[in-house]
């Protein structure tokens, strides 16, 4: 957003859907004008979502005014979407087939009664008339305001043509131009199919019940706090907490994970999901434009207003490229017959042809389609894609670095080992449990939910005279015994001959498969070691052999964890590089010396502790994002599910998309190069040098298209 949009208030920004954009010089167009309107202080054009926002106050019919040019019709965001005509159905293509028919049939009696005969040309000029009529009126206009754009181009060369005689190919010319923007708007609405579909994800309304009454209310109406009756085979219509109920949730539409998940009291649900069999009572958390859902619709039209580098390149290029062409057919078509003789027809026609191939139709739609395409694809797939730039950029990384806890690992801790010397297992982890129940230590968390699985009934002991060593462990009474729970240190000062040797060796292996170690024991001896671990994730490993087979070429895992536990899970998950006892400020140094080194780095984390590596990083990735805003807010990629197996595809697609983006801007060139060259020998003809514009609109477009077939 401009500094100056920044300025002005968010209570004056409103913004409008706009149906009828046909191309991205259009959009374009509709936005300076807009930004004329009296009232308007300023407006920005999203053309791949296609909306407008405007600073200032105007209405419905002034924006439509500012938009006749292309007969726009624009609407308040919030109003469903009209169902467009089918395509072939729409009425700017019905004028299309009429003088398709009216060319061939001029054709024909040209070929009868000669090319000059006046029922031949009548024909032609109908054809032109019909086909072209909303192109003059465009072109017209702009030539008044010396504005060159391609129907500027376009309309010159038609008159131009048909000034010389030349009416048949002129009328070819006006048909093939109009299947060329017939093409463009199709794979536009193709491209921007992915966002309607996800607005078409929850239900409008829901079944609320207030107080002992249960009505459906559309959602706008839905309260926080309602509570939302989901009947098996539903879908959620608001985001939630479950309050009643038992089922499991397809969340595919959300995260992008196929595998439906369970969901009980207490757990949160999101709008759009499908509910598969139980009925559930939800507690409305969020009103609806602020659903996760909602976010998501957000974030995507968003990034697809944003322009790519490549793009900004196009746009400058054309800027220049377009006034070039000009000059150079001006001077193609006089130079020749006035200093050198050569007929002025001959040379008139090649002037138009080279202003029709100059038009720079496929270049300036070759960017913003394949950007369009591949973030509605990613966003279907549970990937939130920020913006054109960060597609670019995550094709080109070759370093990706990785917090550990949360990220690599389930970010849970969970006891892996128990070693008794001295009792019986149960009965130790039971007076273990029941000292630790006191303890806010997250280890402690992981003895008990041990013992609860096994279980033990260690509420009933009495626990009596309990305290915390600080930085230790804890001690207490139980069954007038005293007991000590606490680290290897806490026993080498407290045993009388230190800890025995097979005791400590047994410390030390765990120690090394990257175990944290507590040891249960009296003032005496003691009796169990208890290792705990924070489990990996079955997909980590996959997930990191996946990428370096992709071409990543160094992953690193970034830890507050000690060395040898680092080095042991890093050695488990096939990370390339390992840096452990990292503070928070640590991972951020790291990030920007790994950026110093290698230009282009990612950093992937869970969103929350990592905010400020993220936002270091060149491309922040966060996982995890249908729970957490912050990760939505901070991270330029957001992995939706808790889970990295979206990673290797989002690079995947990113690659793809940057390898599609070059072929069109080069293929694109080359034709225009290539087309220019056939001048020299006079084989350029008009209708060639228009199928060659169209061809190469046509063939950039379904080159884009091919990013939707990027599958995991």
């Amino acid at each position: 957003m401009s500094e100056q949009q920044a300025k002005l208030s968010k209570s004056e920004a409103k913004t409008y859907r706009v149906q009828g954009f046909t191309c991205a010089n259009c959009a374009a167009k509709f936005e300076n004008n807009v930004k004329s309107l009296p009232g308007v202080q300023d407006a920005k054009v999203n053309f791949g979502a296609s909306k407008i926002t405007v600073w200032g106050t105007t209405t419905i019919e002034e924006l439509e005014k500012a938009g006749a040019f292309e007969n726009l019709k624009v609407r308040e965001d919030k109003e469903k979407s009209v169902k467009r005509e089918p395509f072939w159905k729409q009425k700017e293509n019905i004028k299309v087939y009429i003088s398709a028919v009216l060319l061939v049939i001029s054709w024909f009696l040209g070929k009868q009664y000669g090319e000059e005969h006046i029922f031949a040309t009548i024909g032609y000029a109908a054809a032109i008339l019909i086909g072209g009529y909303s192109l003059f009126i465009k072109g017209f206009k702009n030539l008044v305001r010396l504005n060159f754009d391609m129907n500027t181009l376009m309309t010159v060369a038609i008159l131009g043509a048909a000034a010389i005689g030349e009416w048949g190919e002129g009328a070819t010319v006006v048909i093939l131009f109009a299947i060329s923007e017939a093409l463009e708007r199709y794979s536009m609405d193709k491209a921007r199919q992915s966002i309607e579909s996800l607005m078409d994800i929850a239900p409008k309304e829901a079944l609320i019940r207030r107080g002992n009454e249960e009505m459906m209310v559309p959602v706008d109406d839905i309260q926080v706090g309602d509570i939302m009756i989901v009947k098996p085979g539903q879908k959620l219509a608001m985001d939630g907490i479950v309050i009643k109920g038992t089922s499991t949730l397809n969340q595919a539409a959300i995260t992008g994970e196929s595998v439906p998940v369970a969901k009980t009291v207490g757990d949160e649900v999101f709008a759009g999901t499908l509910n598969e069999e139980g009925l559930l009572e939800v507690k409305v958390t969020k009103r609806v434009e602020d659903t996760t859902l909602s976010k998501i619709i957000h974030l995507v039209e968003e990034a697809q207003a944003e322009r790519a580098p490549s793009q900004a390149f196009v746009d400058r290029f054309a800027k220049y490229y377009t006034p070039a062409i000009i000059i150079f057919a001006l001077l193609l078509a006089v130079i020749p017959p006035l200093f050198m003789g050569a007929d002025w027809s001959e040379w008139i026609y090649r002037g138009l042809a080279v202003l029709v191939v100059g038009c720079p139709c496929a270049l300036v739609i070759s960017t913003p389609v394949s950007i369009v395409t591949a973030i509605g694809n990613a966003a279907k797939n549970g990937v939130l894609i920020k913006g054109g730039i960060y597609l670019e950029e995550a094709g080109s990384l070759k370093v990706i670095a990785f917090d550990k806890t949360g990220t690599l690992t389930k970010g849970v801790p969970s006891v892996t080992d128990v070693v008794t010397y001295n009792g019986n297992e149960n009965e130790l982890m039971t007076i273990t449990a029941a000292i630790e129940k006191g303890s806010q230590h997250p280890l402690a968390s992981a003895i008990i939910r041990k013992a609860e699985e096994d279980g033990l009934n260690f509420n009933d002991l009495s626990v009596e005279e309990f305290q915390s060593i600080t930085g230790k462990g804890v001690k207490a009474r139980v069954n007038n015994e005293m007991y000590y729970v606490g680290s290897p240190g806490l026993f080498e000062e407290l045993l009388p001959n230190g800890i025995q040797s097979e005791i400590k060796e047994q410390m030390t292996t765990l120690q090394t498969q990257g175990k944290t170690v507590m040891a249960l024991g009296t003032e005496k001896e003691i009796l169990a070691l208890i290792a705990v671990a924070d489990e990996i994730r079955e997909s980590s490993k996959e997930v990191i052999r996946k990428l370096h087979q992709v071409g990543i070429e160094k992953t690193v895992m970034l830890t507050g964890d000690n060395q040898r536990t680092a080095e042991a899970i890093g050695k488990q998950v096939g990370v390339s590089d390992i840096k452990a006892d990292l503070l928070p400020e640590d991972k951020l140094n790291f990030i920007k010396e790994l950026r110093d080194k290698h230009q282009s780095v990612a950093m992937v984390g869970d969103g929350v502790n990592d905010a400020p590596a993220l936002a270091a990083s060149t491309v922040g990735v966060a996982m995890g994002g249908a729970g957490t805003d912050t990760a939505l807010e901070t991270a330029d990629i957001v992995l939706m599910s808790d889970d990295l197996s979206k990673l290797p595809y989002t690079i995947k697609l990113s690659r793809k998309a940057l390898a599609i983006i070059k072929q069109n801007i080069t293929f694109s060139l080359g034709i225009k190069a290539l087309s220019l060259l056939l001048i020299v020998p006079g084989w350029l003809t008009l209708w060639l040098a228009i199928f060659a514009d169209m061809g190469a609109t046509l063939i950039v477009t379904l080159n884009s298209m091919r990013l939707l077939k990027v599958k995991e």
